[in-house]
């Protein structure tokens, strides 16, 4: 269980209990909680920020002493609270508590940008303020001296579709500027030669590469963005974060994937021998190293020797032997070519990986797996250089990521773009903004358009996004895009009709070129009318993913793809020149 996010929602009580202040009984088992609260209650612990906050508030709040003296309450007599939309449940009766019936509570916050909901903000702490402090006076500050007019009022056309609000209409007495320019891409390569050209004429015409900020969603979407600023040479920086092929997800699948290539790659095989945890732990990997540098073989070699020669208990042994037995397995046969997108996700499944980040529900676990799905589109769309003609593809693709995992990332110094996650961008201005995957199942996430909830947080998010921006601000979206290695058809965000059309120029008029293609060839598949030789609905059996379902097809010859919807694997696309499927 998430403790410290659960902790942020708890009271404690005078007996063993733990009551919630919300309601919200989520977070723990019953039993758990009644622990949770013995253990607060001793001297002889180190606290977190919000564990502190914890037993401040159970002190206060419960122990008559204290209670009666109010210390804190005649210490502090005016205290100021800012960024008051993002404070969680525990912070909010801490702070009451502190503030009593005497002292003055001062808030500065903004209930339009509360956008940290999946970490335990609650955006209604400043919406009952008033009713919690019946004597509040409420000033507005409306004036904004950062955006032009039309990224205001275009700002504020979107938030009103929120209810709730406590209402606000953010104006400046600057120009209305230039329109918002809405960019239909083709798709996501288009997406980000086009800002890179617009990048490029910015600093042409005399600004600065450092004025540009580019804003997306999930951590995911950098990655063909850095590539092509990579290949048209401008310097760019990750703000608050890491470059795709420098995140650790990412880096265990490449360190399976170069094992998997090279027995002989020590670096990768202690990255990943107990990655995830599978009992394999520092005692073996250190008799491990040291039989290997005594004999100058690989850590692979001295894995198979020390087996052999019966050199650690049981439960060491068979985590090991497991170890090497899963990375054999993932090995093709000598007379079998896997394709690369379809290696990249077996060992992402098989390693057990997938399954390890799907444990973490918050924001930050699914970041992860998304990365991981962006790297099955990375490695679907890999295409070898000419002087890599001799290498295997999953060589070549390894020496690529390596190269893209390179000094690249500028200095903080530096002039050059900076990319962020819109909660990142938060608090930031720039006289530039591009603000990319301005669809529907991106922006918003296809988790928050049937809750109404997170919807209005996405909302949020999109409005701070939009006030990031001092004098141009482009939307971008795609006709299709790559996403979990297929290509996927995209409906332009909701947001988007959200603008007003006086403060929107179409930079290029929406453009269905695409999705004829796409869409004449699922028309006849439905019809059974493909060059695979396997028509929609035939029910198939795969050695690895067991029974399943053909539900799209394409290509024909040694390229002929099918894609199936497995019971227990999932949906996935095979390549039938490989694959082995056995017709039910």
């Amino acid at each position: 269980f998430n403790i410290c996010r659960g902790i942020d929602a708890l009271q404690p009580c005078d007996d063993d209990i733990i009551v919630l202040l919300d309601g919200d009984d989520r977070f723990f088992d019953r039993r758990v909680l009644s622990l949770i609260n013995l253990y607060y209650r001793r001297e002889d612990i180190y606290l977190t920020f919000g564990q502190y906050f914890y037993r401040s508030h159970w002190k206060r709040g419960f122990c008559a002493p204290i209670r009666r003296d109010d210390i804190d309450q005649q210490r502090f007599r005016q205290i100021l609270v800012d960024e008051f939309q993002d404070t969680n449940t525990l912070q909010y009766a801490w702070l009451r508590l502190l503030a009593g019936n005497t002292g003055d509570l001062f808030i500065v916050g903004d209930d339009d940008q509360s956008i940290y909901g999946w970490r335990g903000a609650k955006i209604e702490n400043i919406q009952q303020f008033d009713t919690d402090f019946e004597n509040a006076a409420t000033i507005r500050l409306e004036q904004n001296y950062r955006s032009t007019g039309n990224i205001l009022k275009s700002a504020n056309a979107v938030i009103a579709n929120n209810s709730e609000r406590l209402g606000k209409e953010l104006w400046t007495e600057d120009q209305d500027g230039e329109p918002i320019q809405l960019y239909n891409a083709f798709n996501e390569r288009d997406e980000a030669s086009y800002l890179v050209e617009q990048v490029r004429k910015w600093v042409e015409n005399g600004g600065k590469r450092s004025d540009a900020a580019v804003l997306y969603r999930s951590n995911a979407q950098s990655r063909v963005i850095e590539e092509a600023l990579i290949q048209s040479g401008m310097p760019y920086r990750v703000y608050g974060g890491l470059r795709f092929f420098e995140r650790a997800e990412i880096k265990d699948v490449l360190a399976y994937l170069r094992l998997v290539s090279n027995r002989q790659d020590d670096a990768a095989f202690e990255r990943i021998v107990n990655v995830p945890t599978r009992g394999i732990g520092a005692a073996t990997l250190t008799q491990l190293r040291q039989y290997a540098r005594e004999r100058g073989i690989t850590m692979w070699q001295s894995s198979i020797e020390m087996l052999d020669s019966k050199a650690f208990p049981t439960r060491a042994a068979t985590a090991l032997v497991n170890f090497l037995t899963l990375i054999d397995s993932l090995t093709p046969e000598q007379d079998t070519v896997l394709p690369l997108h379809e290696m990249t996700q077996l060992v992402i499944d098989e390693s057990g990986l997938k399954a390890h980040f799907s444990k973490d529900k918050t924001e930050k676990g699914q970041g992860r797996l998304d990365n991981l799905d962006e790297l099955i589109t990375a490695s679907s769309q890999f295409k070898k250089s000419e002087d890599a003609e001799e290498m295997s593809d999953l060589d070549a693709f390894l020496a690529n990521a390596a190269l893209e995992a390179g000094d690249n990332q500028a200095d903080r110094w530096e002039d050059c773009v900076q990319l962020m996650t819109l909660h990142s961008a938060k608090g930031l201005e720039f006289p530039i903004v591009f603000m990319v995957g301005m669809e529907e199942g991106l922006f918003p996430g296809q988790k928050s358009s049937d809750d109404p909830t997170r919807l209005a947080e996405e909302r949020r998010l999109c409005y701070v996004g939009m006030t990031r921006a001092r004098q141009t601000l482009y939307l971008l979206y795609t006709e299709s895009r790559y996403l979990y290695g297929q290509e996927m058809i995209q409906r332009p965000s909701r947001f988007l009709s959200e603008l007003p059309a006086e403060c929107v120029k179409q930079v290029r008029a929406r453009n269905n070129h695409v999705r004829p293609s796409i869409e004449a060839r699922r028309s006849s598949n439905k019809q059974g009318i493909n060059e695979t030789g396997i028509k929609t609905g035939q029910a198939v059996h795969h050695q690895k993913f067991g029974s399943g379902i053909v539900i799209d097809t394409e290509g024909s010859g040694k390229n002929a793809r099918v894609q199936v919807n497995f019971k227990h694997a999932g949906s996935k696309w095979l390549v039938l020149a490989y694959a082995k499927l056995d017709l039910l």
